[in-house]
């Protein structure tokens, strides 16, 4: 993708460190620079005034990540890349079929209705939920952990979508403040919603998550 839109040696990337590292390393791969800009915290795409404020006159595209199921701001973004001539280049998630789509956005909004003590996600126009991710209030990671600890051990089967940020990682690492990235990476946790959860299931989650929120202050 990079090299074919004739990103190389010299440029600027400009990516998100919240996600995974194969971004980072193909962006290395065509001898360019991985620049890490911040994230909205409602969607956890780029934010484009963090992206604004990370582009140089060697900056040779931005590349846009789609996330869990939300969009970023792409018409901002395009505007941004037109107004300082630079690429603007998306990658998106695997779509679902459309009835697999409607049934997590009814165990969504079944869960968004019921859970107590967490974050739930800021819908938004159009989220298809690819993956259902909730803010855990406390001490961040920390709390997030044992949080996700104890909900395994009520057969829940939750996960951390992003364990470290790529700027965090010893072969990108940068001084670069990025906190609604590393608050991210700290408070985020993903809960099942897939299509093929049965009713007794989604009962169990919300019950398993709000046995344990209750002992943390909501966060609003």
């Amino acid at each position: 993708m990079l090299r074919a839109a004739g990103v190389g040696a010299g440029d600027e990337v400009v990516v998100p460190a919240f996600g995974n590292v194969e971004l980072a390393e193909a962006v290395s791969l065509v001898g360019a620079l991985p620049v890490f800009a911040d994230i909205d915290p409602a969607t956890y795409c780029l934010d484009p005034s963090a992206v604004e404020a990370a582009v140089t006159p060697r900056t040779a595209a931005v590349v846009v990540v789609h996330r869990f199921g939300r969009c970023a701001d792409i018409t901002r973004l395009r505007e941004l890349g037109r107004r300082h001539g630079v690429l603007v280049l998306e990658q998106g998630e695997s779509e679902a079929p459309y009835d697999e789509m409607a049934q997590r956005r009814e165990r969504a909004a079944y869960l968004d209705a019921k859970l107590k003590g967490v974050r739930t996600p800021d819908g938004g126009d159009g989220h298809s939920y690819q993956q259902y991710v909730v803010r855990v209030p406390g001490n961040g990671r920390p709390d997030r952990d044992a949080f996700a600890r104890a909900l395994r051990a009520r057969g829940v089967a939750c996960r951390v979508p992003v364990k470290t940020p790529v700027h965090r990682l010893p072969e990108f690492r940068r001084c670069v403040t990025l906190p609604e990235t590393e608050r991210a990476a700290d408070e985020t946790l993903a809960l099942p919603v897939d299509a093929a959860l049965t009713k007794r299931e989604m009962q169990r989650i919300v019950s398993a998550c709000n046995a344990l929120g209750g002992l943390l202050q909501p966060a609003f």
